[in-house]
């Protein structure tokens, strides 16, 4: 305790403001429990960048550490980046305090002799890692904490491709970040090297979305009556737009939940994996009799979509359901168009279904595998340019069509997601249909996450605890069926258990361990990346004989996915 207090007193130096200074000074004098969470540690980045609680501290989201993390960058851009200016792009979401501190980060990069240009008002990210690329910039910077609590924010790099960093430019930042002590953060602003921008890089951004997101000219998109929620979040500057653009025009917003607002005072959690989040909207679908609702969170890159079911009710279908159908369509657009050659592929991750594996097999797609998070896939463009990315996502609700954005993106996916249900619905079909047909074709997987919530010092300990045991005392079954390979993304090795045999893993090292049985059940493991949370993943897959059969089969799979949980001590 006495490292931390030491820690604490430095923040009450004349390097920080007067504000600053009290809130450390009434956390020691009041002796608060929450000054150790406060200077533990530092805040890190992890899968989305940097995320964490407002607050004065080292392990806080403040003026502070978003200016030494710029500092950092800052410094890292000017060794490494050959250039004669150097150019960001900065954008922002709802957050409170958002705006204040993009202008801090804008100020930093500006008294570094960087040109910077600073979005007029919040921004989707995808628009973000669009701007990267269009406006010839040499990094891009988003604020936002996505679907986290009200009291969150956070902070994305971007590099020169539109794709969040990765190595060697994480580590090379991050050294660069972790030398530098709070003195050395220059604040003081050059607003001559401060540009505002909105409208042109808007437009051109929902044209490439337009563009990209459009399946035929054959689809009758009028006929699709769609309901929209943005949840208090960026997507209504952007979403909206596309859709009309696209010729949508039967489009229902939810007026409750339109205004952009950082408290979300109309839900629990602004998270469209969660039934509850889009409540509002699958009301008001069942009220005017809605084809499809599309939700997205706070910082527009991910979005939720509820279909109706073969009964005529309401459906949130989850991030790998929504995946499945938005890559087959793709898949069958660019065979129909002739150009699958050998040399395309599809994007997804090592938690996401395995079912999009095999749909990119049955059109003779590559299908490339990385870590969580959807800096890898970026990396896999930008790795692999004499390949054409056709489509891929992950099952945390995330999609990315084409390469025009590198990073999921809830505005484009919203289109295509119309796209499918429109030329669906005009061939006497359903998105849902079309989700049942697949499983028909192939075998029906039935996804389920839970994530346990294990706050401040003590759980960080006790979720790597949880890890360490499945990782040295590893299950031999899971629900009567024999383990066979036991992969473990941090030492790099995939076990088979059964006959011993070790393969090493050509991916980063990462702190994930998967489970798979003989039969292809898995139970995959791994800390979140953004939240005090240890993420458990459970996959399980059967035949599908019809689709009139699907509710039948599907209450057997959630059976066995309870079964799992159940076995594990995990509920």
């Amino acid at each position: 305790m006495s490292e931390i207090l030491d820690k604490a007193k430095k923040w009450l130096s004349a390097t920080f403001d007067t504000e600053t200074q009290q809130e450390i000074q009434q956390l020691i004098k009041t002796d608060s429990p929450d000054l150790a969470d406060r200077f533990y540690k530092d805040m890190e980045f992890g899968t989305g960048g940097m995320r964490g609680i407002m607050g004065a501290g080292t392990n806080r989201i403040n003026k502070y550490t978003l200016g030494r993390a710029t500092q950092g960058l800052s410094n890292y851009l000017i060794d490494n980046v050959q250039t004669t200016q150097l150019k960001v792009v900065i954008a922002y979401d709802c957050r409170h305090n958002s705006k204040k501190f993009a202008k801090i980060v804008a100020d930093v990069f500006s008294a570094n002799n960087i040109k910077v240009f600073l979005f007029e008002d919040l921004r989707a990210t995808p628009e973000l890692s669009f701007a990267v690329r269009h406006l010839g910039c040499d990094a891009g910077i988003v604020l936002t904490a996505s679907h986290n609590p009200p009291e969150y924010n956070g902070y994305k790099v971007y590099w020169e491709d539109g794709g969040q960093i990765v190595p060697p430019h994480d580590s090379g930042i991050i050294n660069n970040v972790n030398s530098l002590d709070f003195s050395e953060i220059k604040f003081e602003a050059n607003e001559n090297l401060i540009e505002v921008i909105g409208k042109e890089v808007d437009d051109a951004f929902i044209d490439a979305s337009v563009k990209n997101g459009k399946l035929s000219n054959k689809i009758d998109r009028k006929n699709l009556k769609i309901v929209f929620t943005s949840l208090h979040g960026t997507s209504i500057v952007s979403v909206p737009d596309a859709l009309e653009k696209a010729g949508y025009t039967d489009v229902h917003i939810v007026e409750e939940q339109r205004a952009p607002n950082g408290d979300f005072p109309t839900v629990k959690s602004p998270n469209p994996e969660e039934p509850e989040a889009l409540k509002m909207a699958t009301d008001l679908a069942n009220k005017i009799g809605a084809d499809i609702v599309i939700g997205t969170d706070p910082d527009c890159d991910r979005l939720g979509v509820a279909v109706r079911d073969l009964d005529g009710n309401m459906k949130l279908m989850n991030g790998n359901q929504t995946m499945v159908v938005m890559t087959e369509f793709l898949l069958r657009k660019w065979k129909e168009e002739g150009k699958i050659n050998g040399k395309q592929f599809i994007g997804s991750t090592i938690v996401s279904t395995e079912l999009v594996n095999e749909l990119a097999e049955n059109f003779s797609v590559e299908t490339k595998v990385g870590l969580t998070g959807f800096k890898w896939i970026a990396k896999m463009v930008r790795d692999f340019p004499e390949l054409d990315f056709i489509g891929g996502g992950e099952e945390s609700f995330g999609y990315m069509v084409g390469d025009f954005v590198r990073d999921k993106d809830a505005v484009t996916a919203t289109l295509l997601a119309c796209e499918v249900a429109a030329l669906a619905k005009q061939n006497g079909s359903s998105f849902y249909e079309e989700l049942l047909a697949i499983y028909v074709r192939n075998n029906f997987y039935k996804e389920h996450l839970i994530s346990i919530t294990k706050k401040g010092m003590d759980g960080a300990a006790e979720i790597q605890q949880m890890l360490s045991d499945m990782r040295n005392n590893p299950l031999t079954e899971i629900d009567g069926e024999k383990i066979e390979t036991l992969t473990d993304y941090d030492s790099s090795i995939q076990k088979n258990l059964i006959t011993g045999k070790e393969t090493k893993i050509d991916l980063p090292k990462s702190n994930v361990l998967i489970y798979q049985t003989e039969k292809g059940t898995r139970v995959a493991a791994r800390p979140s990346g953004t939240e005090p949370k240890i993420k458990f993943y459970f996959s399980v897959n059967t035949s599908l004989d019809t689709k009139e059969n699907a509710e039948k089969v599907e209450a057997a799979l959630d059976a066995k996915i309870q079964r799992i949980i159940k076995e594990m001590k995990l509920n």
